[in-house]
C-alpha cells in the first residue's frame, strides 16, 4: 500500500514551479491584453472631434491645365504664424503634416518660368519683407520639409506676398491667373500661364 501511494504521488506530483509558470504566463497575457486595450482607447480619435489640421484640396482649370493642390489646413489659433511658428528664411511645407502637393496635367508657365506636367511637393520660404521663394520639388511624397532636398527642385520662383483680412484656417484658391496660399493675414499669389 505504501508503495502504491508513493507511486501515485510520484505520478500526480506537480512541482510548484510549473504551477507558478502557468500563473505567470496567464498574468503576463492578461497584462498585454489590458495594455493593448488601454493603448487602443488612448490613441483613438474622439468621435465627432475634428482633426487639428484636416486634409483639404482645391482643383480646377488654370491656363488650360487641370491643377490640383492637396494640403493640410492648419489654423492660426491665436499664434503669430510667419516669423514665429514658421520662421523667416526657412523652407516651409506650405501646409500641415505631409508636404503640400501640386499637380498639373500639362506643362505650364509659373511666374514666367516653365514647369513640366507632373506632381510636385510645394514649399515656400517666407521672409520678413520683400519677395518670398516658391518651390516646386520633384519629391512629391514627403513628411513636411524635414527631408527637403534643394537638388530635387524642379522650379524656384520669387513672388510678392500681400496682406489680407485675417484667414483663420489655411486655404488655397485657384484663379484664372494662377493660385494663392492664404493664411493668417498673408496671401502668397502665384501666377500661372
Amino acid at each position: 500500500m505504501r508503495i502504491s501511494l508513493y507511486i501515485y504521488a510520484e505520478i500526480n506530483y506537480k512541482p510548484k514551479y510549473t504551477i507558478m509558470n502557468k500563473l505567470l504566463k496567464s498574468k503576463t497575457l492578461l497584462f498585454f491584453v489590458c495594455a493593448f486595450f488601454v493603448s487602443s482607447f488612448a490613441m483613438a480619435q474622439k468621435k465627432g472631434e475634428p482633426l487639428a489640421s484636416p486634409r483639404d484640396s482645391v482643383s480646377g482649370k488654370v491656363a488650360g491645365a487641370n491643377i490640383k493642390i492637396w494640403y493640410g489646413s492648419p489654423s492660426v489659433k491665436g499664434r503669430k504664424i510667419f516669423g514665429d511658428l514658421e520662421p523667416y528664411g526657412k523652407v516651409y511645407r506650405a501646409g500641415a503634416n505631409e508636404a503640400t502637393t501640386f499637380t498639373t496635367d500639362k506643362d505650364i508657365t509659373v511666374e514666367g518660368k516653365k514647369l513640366a506636367a507632373g506632381t510636385y511637393a510645394f514649399f515656400v520660404i517666407p521672409v520678413a519683407s520683400g519677395k518670398w521663394t516658391v518651390i516646386f520639388n520633384k519629391t512629391a511624397k514627403q513628411w513636411g520639409a524635414f527631408k527637403y532636398d534643394e537638388s530635387k527642385d524642379a522650379l524656384r520662383v520669387m513672388v510678392t506676398p500681400k496682406t489680407i483680412a485675417k484667414q483663420e484656417r489655411m486655404v488655397y484658391k485657384l484663379t484664372k491667373g494662377g493660385f494663392s496660399m492664404d493664411w493668417d493675414t498673408t496671401s502668397v499669389p502665384v501666377s500661372v500661364k
